[in-house]
């Protein structure tokens, strides 16, 4: 008989955010793996439980991923937590789900604190839509990959971010993708907690003068609909008519299918870009 994995999702600062069920699940599992061990055996104890503690981390994680399969199939059950949070996002755990999947392991979660989610709620910005980067990458070429794709992002965007990067971030952000709206919340759930609206451009301002103190979640307005479609009538605006339908005919679209997309690109109704061509067409004839 098969192992299960519970995803036990942890306070991210007010342990009275631990639910019940994730109490219980701990207390029941044959073995927790967890991100540090020295960070959660403090939790641990804060609720009585004693399960067996291994450790799983980035550094170990397809190493010891394999060992916590070996277990699940002997029939053992494992919960797996992270430092603060759901397990698996924005984390190693999703290395461990996807073999349990591949192995026939079950798997299931017991939702409860994200930051990423907590922090969107809070922001004032839209979260109908959004995506979540977690930590830009460290890598320089990576990073800016990253951030050119974000340029196009019209989803709100979520990343998370440590103090002693936050104001190249914003630097980084800034240049990027211009002055935007951001909300920028610390110390979520804890004492400390604060939720701050404001640009990019005033974060800037704010935080070269503060120290930036506690880990951060940056919310980030994503590129209105209204910018783009105003950017991309000015780059057509840029080409000629006669440039403009000569692009789409090269792309083998017919005569009136090419002036029909001309005139949407440059939010035009069709007979102007009909009558435009045609007399210029009848000048120079005559």
């Amino acid at each position: 008989m098969l192992g299960t994995l519970y995803l036990c999702a942890t306070p991210i600062g007010n342990l009275g955010d631990m639910t019940p069920r994730v109490v219980e699940t701990l207390r029941a599992v044959d073995v927790i793996a967890a991100e540090d061990t020295r960070n959660s055996i403090r939790l641990l104890n804060h609720f009585d439980i004693h399960t067996p503690m291994t450790s799983y981390h980035e550094y170990n994680k397809v190493e010891k991923a394999r060992k916590l399969i070996e277990q699940l199939l002997a029939g053992q059950n494992v919960a797996l937590i992270t430092d603060a949070g759901t397990p698996a996002i924005s984390d190693p755990g999703e290395v461990l789900v996807k073999l349990c999947q591949e192995s026939g392991v079950p798997v299931t979660s017991l939702p409860g604190p994200a930051a990423c989610i907590t922090a969107l709620t809070l922001s004032g910005l839209p979260t109908r839509r959004f995506c979540f980067e977690g930590f830009l990458p460290s890598d320089k070429k990576e990073k800016r990959e990253v951030l050119e794709e974000l340029v196009q992002e019209s989803r709100t965007i979520i990343l998370y971010e440590a103090p002693h990067h936050l104001v190249r971030t914003l630097e980084e952000l800034r240049e990027t993708l211009g002055d935007r709206d951001v909300t920028l919340c610390r110390e979520l759930t804890k004492k400390f907690e604060s939720v701050m609206p404001t640009t990019l451009d005033k974060a800037l301002e704010y935080y070269k003068v503060q120290e930036p103190k506690g880990e951060y979640v940056l919310v980030i307005r994503g590129r209105s609909r209204e910018d783009k479609r105003r950017e991309e009538i000015s780059a057509w605006e840029s080409m000629s008519v006669e440039e403009h339908m000569a692009y789409y005919e090269g792309q083998g679209l017919d005569d009136k299918t090419a002036m029909k997309q001309v005139a949407k690109d440059r939010g035009v109704g069709k007979r102007e870009i009909y009558a435009y061509l045609h007399k210029d067409r009848n000048e120079q004839e005559s």
